[in-house]
């Protein structure tokens, strides 16, 4: 049974699932599903577009499914997704797709802190943190586990692999790799992040073997190419070794990645 303040504004289009609580000036349009279990506190928007699974909890002044900030948006129809158990705190927006069949996808466990904004056609992974102000911007990849710290800027069209942390205040334009701390201006390699890596237990052999294939990449004088090449032949093989590898391999050679020009 749901909790729906009849102070909130709700299309009866909408589809909204079972035991939802919907607090007083919620607005809710007419093309929305909403799973089983979500929370939406007063003054969250839940625009045209978004399909939300289950157990998430929106907070004061969030907009979902805003019109993309997008010069090439002509009106079309898009979708935001977002999947489970999401927490999406105060003021954080999320932009719907740019353009017709196109979606932002928001995976599942994450948590989104006050004033985040992932803008249209970006696609973030599971259990990610956002912190406090972080702006990722158009197009981007974010891969499972990532964390940025508060007052983050990702440009358009960046990927950021499985794990990694950056560090607060960092603003970047290229790829930032798995399992690694990025920082500074211009962002840069600080290490590899050990903290996630042992947490979801990886074992301290394989971490030294992450650890050496980037010295290959940062430290080497060589290009990205020829020190993922060292990586196959140098470096024992791992699940976390291949992910580095197919990460660094789909690089866009005019974007690049940090540290490196």
């Amino acid at each position: 049974m749901n909790d729906i303040s009849p102070k909130a504004e709700i299309d009866p289009r909408a589809k909204i699932g079972d035991n939802c609580k919907i607090f007083p000036f919620a607005y809710i349009e007419g093309d929305v599903v909403i799973g089983d279990n979500c929370i939406i506190f007063p003054f969250v928007s839940i625009l045209n577009g978004t399909r939300m699974g289950k157990n998430n909890k929106v907070h004061q002044g969030s907009v979902l499914a805003a019109l993309p900030q997008d010069f090439d948006f002509r009106g079309e129809r898009s979708e935001l997704i977002i999947g489970d158990n999401n927490i999406i705190r105060e003021n954080v927006v999320i932009n719907r797709a740019t353009h017709t069949g196109g979606q932002t996808v928001i995976g599942n466990d994450n948590f989104l802190m006050e004033g985040a904004h992932i803008s249209h056609d970006t696609k973030v992974g599971n259990s990610c943190v956002f912190g406090y102000g972080t702006k990722i911007a158009g197009d981007c990849v974010i891969g499972d586990g990532t964390i940025f710290s508060s007052n983050v800027v990702e440009n358009a069209g960046t990927r950021v692999g499985e794990g990694s942390l950056v560090m607060a205040g960092t603003a970047f334009s290229k790829d930032v790799p798995p399992y690694i701390i990025a920082g500074g201006t211009p962002a840069t390699y600080h290490g590899v992040n050990t903290t996630m890596l042992s947490f979801h237990g990886i074992s301290d052999k394989v971490q030294k073997h992450i650890a050496n294939a980037y010295r290959l990449v940062f430290l080497g004088l060589t290009s990205v190419f020829d020190a993922t090449k060292q990586i196959e032949e140098q470096v024992p093989d791992s699940p976390e070794i291949r992910n580095i590898i197919d990460f660094l391999t789909a690089t866009d050679p005019k974007k690049g990645i940090i540290g490196k020009i």
